[in-house]
């Protein structure tokens, strides 16, 4: 038995957006320097939560602590501020092309049961961490189950057992 194999057009596809992306070198892209483009976020963030706190960090190299506004309003918490200015080439023009300039944003929508008027940021190695905590009528909690004693022979678990007569 011959197997035939027939051509697929989204094999074909694939090969038209080689010969493009050929033609057109990365650093020509506009997506590429979208949030959200190819490349992810233009501000890549962790958020995590524990039963104490909810934290953010986001990552910020090459940005002073200065530089960086966080506001919370409505539920939300924005991240915000500025980096160096756009360069240019003094000697030449660039060959590539990649670090991001200019202003930065990322909001994200904070869940009910958090007290931002308590919140605290750090900056250390590029990396802002915010931490905002938990308030204390949404955190989980312990419930001990005291023993009941009825009064019909049962001791409570807290009260030791008698000791018992030996039989001679």
């Amino acid at each position: 038995m011959t197997l035939v194999r027939r051509p697929s057009p989204f094999g074909e596809m694939l090969t038209l957006r080689q010969a493009m992306d050929r033609l057109f070198d990365d650093d020509f892209r506009p997506s590429r320097w979208l949030s959200g483009g190819l490349d992810g976020p233009a501000l890549p963030l962790d958020v995590t939560t524990t039963t104490d706190a909810l934290t953010i960090e986001a990552a910020l190299p090459g940005i002073r602590p200065e530089d960086v506004d966080i506001t919370v309003e409505n539920g939300t918490v924005t991240i915000s501020g500025k980096t160096a200015e756009e360069r240019t080439a003094d000697e030449g023009s660039y060959v590539v092309q990649e670090i991001r300039r200019g202003s930065f944003s990322r909001s994200v929508t904070l869940p009910n049961g958090l007290e931002p008027d308590k919140a605290n940021a750090t900056f250390e190695n590029g990396i802002l961490r915010l931490e905002i905590p938990k308030a204390e009528q949404v955190k989980p909690r312990q419930i001990k189950i005291s023993p009941v004693s009825n009064g019909h022979g049962q001791r409570s678990i807290d009260q030791p057992a008698e000791p018992q007569a030996q039989a001679s």
